[in-house]
């Protein structure tokens, strides 16, 4: 098998929970990673937009937090599917400490007072919180019925099917849906 850090991150799941799950993923031999170290965690979080661009606080143990949470959201994901319990003990704990601060603050423009939400601090678990916050909102809500996995054999993506029919089959045309109809077509050709 192998290996690759290098691979830019999918984000095709239309679910931040599921993209953070995603981000560990391959294709026949090969994998990839997009949470190698702290820094990368935070590259992933920009990407998603989840951070400024100018972000640059890279806090210790972030990566490995984030690969706890993305084995318990894959997890938790995988067992609500199947109607079975899974431990929201990491997810909870994030949450909890994570949680965004919220706050009124007056605007001179409108005369009132705003309500403001922002990140507590720059721990690993308030840079997270968004990502626990999402498999929270997908695993309680009517969402998860329409969780899939790629229908490509070698494929280990999963993505909300957010179309209207929910009849999705492929992460992506670009990266499975062209592949296996080729597949399917060269097939076709070779039993005739």
């Amino acid at each position: 098998m192998v290996e690759s850090s290098t691979h830019s991150p999918h984000f095709i799941a239309n679910n931040l929970a599921l993209d953070f799950i995603n981000s560990a993923f391959g294709t026949g031999d090969e994998s990839h990673d997009c949470l190698t170290d702290d820094a990368s965690v935070v590259a992933w979080l920009k990407a998603a937009g989840e951070l400024s661009e100018d972000f640059e606080t890279v806090p210790a143990g972030l990566a490995e937090l984030a690969k706890a949470l993305r084995e318990t959201a894959a997890r938790m994901v995988e067992a609500v599917k199947a109607g079975q319990p899974s431990d929201p003990a990491l997810v909870n704990q994030l949450l909890e400490a994570g949680r965004q601060v919220k706050g009124l603050v007056w605007d001179e423009a409108k005369a009132g007072f705003l309500l403001i939400e922002h990140r507590r601090d720059h721990s690993a678990a308030s840079l997270l919180e968004p990502v626990a916050t999402a498999l929270v909102t997908l695993l309680s809500g009517n969402d998860l019925q329409h969780v899939r996995q790629c229908e490509a054999h070698d494929c280990t993506l999963l993505f909300l099917d957010t179309t209207k029919s929910h009849r999705r089959r492929w992460c992506s045309m670009a990266l499975c849906g062209n592949r296996m109809k080729v597949a399917t077509f060269r097939s076709r050709k070779h039993a005739d």
